[in-house]
This record gives C-alpha cells, sequence and structure tokens, in this order.
C-alpha cells in the first residue's frame, strides 16, 4: 500500500488536537487526524456533568501549574478565553456562568463536539477514528506513521494531542510522552491532579459518618509552593468513603505531594469559639455538639466533639475546651494517605517539559516538525475551565505554524 501524504498528522482528537486541526486545514494545510477512540472528544462529552465547563473568564498564567507555569502565558494571551466564547456564541451554542468564572453549555457538552467537527469538516480536514499508531520515526525532512489499520502515513508535521493519563477507562494513556521521548523530549514527572485525597484505615474508620457530608472550606497546603506561598483554596469540600473530595480537595490535590498535611477551615469566617462561648452564655444547659450544629452540619458537629472527646453541657465546658474545638473546626491538620489515582483524576501533572518546546509555537526545539499540545505538556491547570483553555490555546497556536 503506497504511503498517505499529507502536511500534518494530528494523533489524538481531543479538545486540543481538533482545535489543532480547525486552525492548520484553515491556513490550507492537509491534516488528518487520528485517534484510538470511536468517537471524538470524549473527555469533552463527559466533562461538567455533561455540559461541559469549556473555558473559564478568569483565566491567566497564574492558574496553572508545571516547572515553568509562565510557558502558558504566549498562548493564553494570543488565542483568549475571550476568543474561545466567540466562536461559542458564533455556533449558537447557549452557555452561563457558574461560579468563579467557569463557563458551561446550557444544553449539553456534545455541542462544543459539533462545533469542533463541523469546523474541521468545513476545514477539510480528515479525521480517522478507532486507530492508532503502531510505529512512528522520522523519515526524511518529516515524519512516517504506521497505523493499525494497516497504513503507512507521511506528514512534514506530527502533533502529539493524546492527552495524560487520566481516567484510564476511556483509554486515556501515556503514549504521547513515550512518543516524546522517543523522539529525545525529556517528560517532568507525572502524577494524578484534580483528585480525590484518600485516608488510612483508622482515620477513615472514625470519619466513615460523615460520608456525603458537604460544607464550604478554605483548605491549603502545609507547606510552601515552589512559586511561593501555601496554595489555598475556599470552595465546597465533600467527606466520602475514601476520604475528601469536593473542588476544594481536587484543587489542592494538585499541590499535595505524598506525606504531607493539608489544614482545613470547615466554618471559613466564623469565630467558632466566640459562637460556641456566646451560646454557653445564653444557655448553659444547651449540649456542646448541639450548639455545634449550628456552626456546622450537625454530622460533623457529632463527629468533631467525639473526636476531641467533648461531651456535656457548655456551662460544662470551659474556655480551654472551646478553643480547642475551634481549633479542631477551623484549623483541622490533616495527612492523607494517597488520592484515588488515575481512575478518578480529571487531569494528568506533569508532562513534556516545557524547555524543550518553544512557547510561540509548541514545536519541539531538538526535533524540527514536531509538535505537543494540551495535557501532554507540563502546563496543568486549576479545576473550572482551565485545561480546556490550555487546549484550545496551545492547539490553537501550533495550528498556525504546522
Amino acid at each position: 500500500m503506497k504511503p498517505q501524504t499529507v502536511d500534518v498528522l494530528i494523533v489524538g482528537a481531543g479538545a486540543a488536537g481538533m482545535m489543532c486541526a480547525i486552525e492548520a486545514g484553515r491556513r490550507g494545510r492537509s491534516v488528518r487526524v487520528i485517534d484510538h477512540a470511536r468517537a471524538p472528544g470524549e473527555k469533552i462529552r463527559i466533562s461538567g456533568g455533561g455540559r461541559c465547563n469549556f473555558t473559564n473568564l478568569g483565566t491567566g498564567p497564574g492558574n496553572f501549574l508545571g516547572e515553568n507555569p509562565r510557558f502558558a502565558t504566549s498562548a493564553l494571551k494570543r488565542f483568549t478565553q475571550h476568543d474561545f466564547v466567540k466562536r461559542v456564541d458564533r455556533a449558537g451554542i447557549a452557555w452561563h456562568e457558574k461560579t468563579l468564572g467557569q463557563l458551561f453549555c446550557d444544553d449539553s457538552a456534545k455541542q462544543i463536539i459539533r462545533l469542533l467537527t463541523d469546523d474541521m469538516r468545513a476545514a477539510g480536514v480528515e479525521l480517522s477514528l478507532g486507530v492508532s499508531v503502531e510505529r512512528v520515526e522520522r523519515a526524511g525532512d518529516g515524519y512516517e506513521a504506521a497505523l493499525s489499520d494497516g497504513s503507512v502515513v507521511r506528514a512534514r508535521a506530527l502533533v502529539l494531542a493524546t492527552g495524560g493519563k487520566s481516567i484510564p477507562k476511556m483509554g486515556a494513556t501515556g503514549w504521547a510522552y513515550d512518543a516524546a521521548r522517543g523522539f529525545g523530549l525529556r517528560v517532568t514527572e507525572t502524577r494524578p491532579a484534580l483528585v480525590p485525597l484518600t485516608f488510612e484505615a483508622g482515620l477513615l474508620e472514625q470519619l466513615t459518618p460523615l460520608a456525603g457530608v458537604a460544607v464550604d472550606a478554605v483548605v491549603s497546603t502545609a507547606s510552601s509552593s515552589p512559586q511561593g506561598g501555601r496554595p489555598t483554596f475556599k470552595e465546597a469540600m465533600l467527606f466520602t468513603h475514601r476520604g475528601l473530595s469536593g473542588p476544594a480537595i481536587l484543587q489542592i490535590s494538585s499541590y499535595w505531594r505524598e506525606g504531607e498535611a493539608i489544614t482545613v477551615a470547615m466554618a471559613p469566617g466564623e469565630d467558632v469559639y466566640a459562637r460556641l462561648k456566646a451560646a454557653k452564655e445564653e444557655n448553659g444547659k444547651q449540649m456542646v455538639h448541639t450548639a455545634m450544629g449550628h456552626i456546622v452540619p450537625r454530622r460533623l458537629a457529632e463527629s468533631v466533639c467525639e473526636r476531641e472527646g467533648v461531651k456535656g453541657k457548655l456551662a460544662e465546658v470551659g474556655d480551654k475546651t472551646l478553643r480547642r474545638l475551634d481549633a479542631a473546626v477551623n484549623a483541622w491538620t490533616v495527612k492523607p494517605v494517597g488520592s484515588e489515582g488515575y481512575r478518578t483524576a480529571e487531569v494528568t501533572l506533569g508532562g513534556v517539559d516545557t524547555a524543550a518546546l518553544d512557547q510561540q509555537t509548541m514545536e519541539a526545539k531538538a526535533a524540527p516538525g514536531l509538535y505537543v499540545i494540551g495535557e501532554a505538556v507540563d502546563v496543568t491547570g486549576w479545576l473550572g475551565g482551565y485545561n480546556f483553555q490550555w487546549a484550545w490555546s496551545s492547539g490553537w497556536a501550533a495550528g498556525q505554524v504546522c
């Protein structure tokens, strides 16, 4: 079989890959996109509860992690969240803003996938699904890939857009990392991010009655980040049968490392000591856990009192004990034993070293014509639409030149 020749071969029909394909196709390039999945944009489809948190109005370089988070600045400035919103508006997709600048489709995430596939079709992009790469290597001034359907493709430019290892049940693998290493690019340490944290058996047994309890919380790491300061997030937190989840925990998980503790305020903005002191003066006969139940959810109040060994009536409890309860609620320091791993992680932290890539074009410095975009790069966003915006921006940047 004679090899197919195209200008651009993109491996991965996710957010970044499809965006790159659209831009390259619009420039008159012949583009083929392949993906081993049976449908494009599977992560888009399941994101945001099926409504796709497609960007965040507050997106900026400060919302990203990596060995060099400033690497993302160029792409994010050249194709912004507002640029993507214009495309959504032009497609007639209704959307709404939730908390903290998060934008979601009013209807379905499938509308975003349709926007991308329609734009690819209009740009003359060839999309091949259920096809994977069995071998890829340099061939003259370009690249040659042997595919699982028995065909061979030669391309002037090769784009790695298969994402990271998160959500393996959807077929996610570390293929992009292996391919990048094969072309001499360094890959930083990778680990699950935006993921629930787990506790050891003893602590879990104590906290099991709290499974399903949610609170607004302020969560921070016990140690400073490499960029300075203690990462801190104020969002909802959920007790689970395995440990802790909810937006605040998913956010802090990207900064937490094994062996470290996190500090949690479960009644942020409340002076728990003062509230209990006032309740004691007003009605000393009230049980301590009952008074606490007016500050935090009842089950949490009972758990905190039990854990601190405090029972009886408020009149029987001294100020020192009330201050201890205050600390147990708003300065709870706990050491997770691990995370739920890639199975439930929304993204992969780490990836292809940004020092190996040109921040303007996403091209590998040591391998002309090789581009790495999206989650495969060592650029990881916060929860809330930031990772999709990085996919749009990095895919757009590569699509201007590949």
